[in-house]
């Protein structure tokens, strides 16, 4: 007779992650679009919370055009960025604007194209560098932070 004994093992808890997605919308000048957040007054990428229905390309299109009134073609995935604090995983990919008119929403008081340097001036290092990882590709660029600043691997 076999007799199988299991241990009592208390089960890990289950990691509470969210996935966002953010559009690097690049115009033909070279200009990218960022926004003014209205809750904290930080300038960020338009992008948000993925719906459970949607595809990622379906979610970036969706939240740019909400953010800030421009429509876009996705073009590609260039970065995948874990907000450790929080738990927000974000897939951030190149867009090219293809219509609409700037305008602000409830979620933004401020829409502009800004240069590279500009996006280095007015971001917190973890933001911009998902605009400046997508100009520079070789991506997509896997990439963590605290919230506060990157974490390097090693």
């Amino acid at each position: 007779m076999l007799l199988y004994m299991s241990q009592s093992q208390e089960a890990a808890p289950t990691p509470l992650h969210s996935v966002s997605v953010a559009g690097v919308v690049v115009r033909e000048d070279g200009r990218l679009l960022a926004i003014r957040r209205a809750d904290n007054g930080t300038w960020e990428l338009p992008g948000g919370i993925l719906e459970l229905s949607e595809t990622p390309e379906a979610g970036v299109a969706r939240e740019v055009w909400e953010e800030t009134g421009i429509h876009v073609e996705v073009d590609q995935l260039t970065g995948v960025y874990k907000n450790t604090t929080r738990g927000i995983v974000a897939l951030v990919f190149r867009c090219k604007p293809s219509g609409g008119t700037e305008r602000t929403s409830s979620e933004s008081t401020a829409v502009s194209w800004l240069t590279p340097d500009e996006v280095s001036e007015r971001m917190a290092e973890v933001y911009a560098v998902r605009l400046l990882d997508a100009l520079g590709g070789n991506g997509p660029h896997v990439r963590s932070h605290d919230g506060k600043q990157l974490i390097t691997a090693g």
